[in-house]
């Protein structure tokens, strides 16, 4: 059960539009793929959201290099190793590259047992997992008619980015009720407020009823966001604020969030998640899902994780209705504002080598920035 190759690629599928957002415009997503070969014979396959240059650089020079002649069941002992390499000073720089391998790991571990990935960490809690309808626009136009078209779609949770300006957010939030009723409405801040902002927005924006204001300040403060918590009545989501199990512990510790979204790519991998989640689980706290366009290994990953975990109730992010395509014919299938848990051994998916080979790149593009506006770029907090 040992790694005896790796090997990785860079691809981006394109987008059937380009999203905008607080923190730029996105063309596609880039994704890092890892496939492992083990000395039994076994294959697994992993995936990372790869927005930043240093995800492949870490994943090439450090976590690749570590993890030949790793058993593919030790997946605790990679991250740390990781971690031992000096980047205990630098995880953030480290968990997406690491995330690729561990679930590749995964993948093979679940084959070798013949077993889909939810059975190995416990058993399928839940066999649908909900998912949310995400926006991505600062034209209450736009916003009414690609909700609609997410209503016919049967979704019933609906995740509305704001954090453009103090009016947008409101006329956003507005927009969002009138055409949902009384169904699920998220708004996605992006740490775009500051705290005096965020009171003033909280109130105005109370009359509108959200599940909940993710990440309204931005991701260091704490203490800011546990204070928004005591101090007022809509509840407060934590994402980036949320990477690191250390981050999650400090978020419990510190009352700073009602409800907790995680990633495992942001986490540093799959195993890292359910320990966050048993962290929230103990304080009470229900989790989500955070997405990045997840490409078919990872979705399936998602829906495993969504299966097993009992706290992770939150219909759970998604962006694949805005992906153009995939690199798995298997990729699992979003139907009435849902997923099915994939029943096969590992991720349950086997993604296509042409598919693969027509997406590949060697570079990383939209993710931040803007290129229709030349010399603009985001701030934390904006406003």
């Amino acid at each position: 059960m040992h790694i005896t190759q790796i090997d990785h690629c860079l691809v981006r599928v394109p987008f059937s539009e380009t999203i905008q957002w607080g923190s730029g415009a996105r063309v596609g997503t880039t994704r890092l793929l890892c496939k492992i070969t083990t000395d039994s014979g076994h294959v697994g396959w992993g995936e990372t959201l790869c927005l930043i240059d240093a995800v492949p650089a870490v994943f090439e020079k450090v976590v690749a290099k570590l993890g030949l002649g790793y058993p593919v069941s030790n997946v605790e002992g990679l991250y740390r190793h990781v971690l031992g390499a000096g980047y205990y000073h630098h995880k953030r720089a480290a968990v997406m590259a690491i995330a690729a391998l561990e679930m590749a790991m995964w993948d093979a571990f679940g084959k070798i047992c013949d077993q889909p990935l939810s059975r190995l960490w416990g058993g399928e809690w839940r066999n649908r997992v909900d998912a949310a309808a995400y926006t991505f626009t600062r034209d209450p136009k736009a916003l009414e008619s690609r909700l609609k078209q997410f209503l016919d779609a049967g979704y019933t949770t609906f995740k509305v980015k704001i954090g453009f300006d103090p009016e947008n957010d409101i006329a956003l939030a507005e927009v969002t009720r009138k055409v949902i009723g009384s169904l699920a409405m998220r708004l996605d801040v992006n740490g775009a407020w500051t705290p005096g902002r965020a009171k003033r927005q909280l109130r105005r924006l109370a009359a509108y009823d959200p599940a909940y204001v993710e990440q309204p300040l931005e991701l260091d403060d704490l203490i800011g966001t546990a204070a928004l918590c005591a101090g007022q009545s809509v509840p407060i989501a934590l994402d980036e604020s949320a990477y690191t199990l250390q981050d999650v512990g400090n978020i419990t510790r510190m009352g700073a969030a009602d409800y907790v979204l995680l990633d495992p790519h942001q986490a540093g991998g799959l195993w890292q998640v359910i320990k966050s989640a048993a962290v929230c689980e103990a304080a009470g706290l229900p989790v989500g899902l955070h997405s990045g366009a997840e490409l078919a290994l990872s979705q399936a990953a998602y829906l495993h994780l969504a299966a097993s975990i009992p706290n992770l109730t939150l219909a759970i992010d998604t962006e694949r209705a805005y992906l153009a395509d995939d690199i798995a014919p298997d990729t699992p299938s979003l139907v009435d504002g849902g997923f099915s848990v994939p029943e096969g051994p590992g991720l349950g998916v086997t993604p296509d080598a042409a598919q693969i080979d027509r997406y590949r790149v060697t570079t990383i593009e939209g993710a931040y920035l803007d290129p229709k506006r030349p010399g603009w770029f985001p701030t934390k907090p904006a406003y």
